[in-house]
């Protein structure tokens, strides 16, 4: 495996105890919720929502460095990573919505990738963003009341990230 898979694949993994100690300590904290930060559109969102789009971003990525092996390889281990650090009464939510979301960015991710890579980031960022805000809220605490805030706050980080491969093709084709 290439360095660079490798690299990937540890930032893709720091992102999951990272965004799961920012949703107890960043932001506006909420008695027995999440802590919350602003995201647009007069909409709040759990505060670790920017690192799990990031995250999302980055499992694309470590998908163009090592394949499709290595991407299953990362979720697998930032599955673990997630089980590890989250704390307890966030485990189950965290480890399911990881997973899951990313099963499913992986779905659409993997056959868009060769014709249209940003379209492909895009898409699969749009699924993993909504998978993972609904199982995630859901199961951690019972409710989807800020369901769109959450997909708005990961859609940021995958919209800024499609336009960075967008250019990067742009520039690499001219």
């Amino acid at each position: 495996m290439q360095l660079k898979t490798i690299l990937l694949i540890a930032a893709f993994a720091a992102t999951i105890p990272a965004a799961n100690w920012m949703i107890g300590n960043v932001g506006e904290c909420i008695p027995q919720g999440p802590c919350l930060i602003p995201v647009g559109f007069g909409l709040d969102a759990p505060s670790g929502a920017l690192l799990v789009g990031l995250a999302l971003v980055l499992r694309d990525w470590v998908h163009e460095a090592g394949g499709a092996k290595a991407a299953l390889a990362a979720i697998g281990i930032g599955g673990l990573v997630s089980w590890l650090f989250a704390p307890p009464a966030l485990v189950l939510a965290s480890v399911l919505a990881f997973v899951i979301a990313e099963l499913a960015d992986l779905a659409v991710y993997a056959p868009l990738r060769a014709k249209r890579l940003w379209l492909a980031v895009l898409l699969s960022g749009i699924v993993g963003a909504a998978v993972d805000s609904a199982v995630f809220l859901w199961v951690a605490f019972g409710s989807l009341g800020f369901i769109a805030g959450q997909i708005v706050g990961k859609l940021w980080m995958t919209l800024i990230a499609a336009v960075v491969r967008a250019i990067g093709r742009m520039r690499s084709a001219a």
